[in-house]
């Protein structure tokens, strides 16, 4: 079984993405609706099972999925924003392709939520891959992922491959692999935000692996001005989550860091001597 949370604060694109997910699983599947600090009109199905958390004012992303955790029965876990559609058949593939220590992330493409189908690409390639741009690294303190397309042209037609830098609108691993590492991590991480260094560092930290898999896909909502953030934030707490995030990986963990940046295909705009530019390293 594969127990999927979606996590949710008024999101306007919940009921389509839970729908969605119920239409293109072949497997055996159960979802999870966290509604952080909210309820709504339910969908009346037995796979689906709804968390409601108290509204205390501060975002509560990690501590849902946490919940979800705790009371699922799949051997694998999923997130999912609950602006996406996703492929037919997306759960049975991802366990087809898993491996125990990975964590796997598909291929992400562009929604027309209005329309509730993939966006007209307009020529654009899918995003397989992302990196850490490096003027907010340097300047902000932040490491913040930006879609590398040069990389997903160069590499189409590996299907199953590495990388370090995620969105963390979707992934999937199995719940060991969840209970293991200790993810979300709300006292180091708050309640949102750098979900990706969490979980792409941690498992390449404890040997394991993230892999972009051009298999199947899901198609994730760019909202803008249109739509709006939808998962209200509070601002603080996200920087406080970015700045957590930062301090503890760049710094307290100084030898990983730049053995896998050393070690990872060069990013855009890095230059030759970023760490002098970090560390003051020459």
């Amino acid at each position: 079984m594969l127990s999927i949370a979606i996590p949710s604060k008024t999101e306007k694109f919940l009921d389509n993405t839970i729908r969605d997910v119920l239409k293109n699983a072949t497997g055996e599947i159960e979802i999870f609706p966290i509604l952080d600090g909210y309820d709504c009109e339910r969908i009346d199905d037995p796979r689906v099972h709804y968390i409601v958390l108290p509204s205390d004012g501060k975002m509560q992303k990690r501590h849902g999925i946490n919940e979800m955790v705790k009371r699922c029965h799949g051997e694998y876990v999923m997130t999912l924003d609950a602006h996406c559609m996703v492929a037919p058949g997306f759960d049975e593939q991802l366990i087809k392709d898993h491996q125990p220590n990975w964590v796997q992330v598909p291929q992400r493409r562009r929604l027309d939520a209005d329309n509730w189908c993939e966006q007209d690409q307009g020529g654009r390639p899918p995003i397989d891959y992302e990196y850490f741009m490096w003027n907010s690294f340097i300047k902000d303190k932040g490491l913040h992922g930006y879609k590398w397309d040069s990389r997903t042209i160069e590499r189409k037609d590996i299907m199953l491959d590495d990388t370090i830098c995620i969105q963390a609108s979707m992934w999937f691993m199995t719940k060991k692999w969840y209970q293991d590492r200790g993810f979300m991590n709300a006292d180091r991480y708050m309640g949102w935000g750098a979900e990706c260094e969490e979980i792409v560092f941690e498992t390449l930290k404890a040997g394991g692996r993230v892999i972009t898999n051009k298999n199947t896909w899901y198609a994730h909502l760019h909202k803008g001005q249109k739509h709006g953030r939808m998962y209200h934030m509070n601002r603080s707490e996200q920087h406080a989550s970015y700045d957590n995030s930062y301090n503890y990986w760049v710094h307290e963990n100084k030898d990983f860091f730049i053995k896998l940046i050393d070690g990872s295909p060069k990013m855009p705009n890095w230059p030759d001597n970023w760490k002098e530019q970090v560390y003051g390293d020459k």
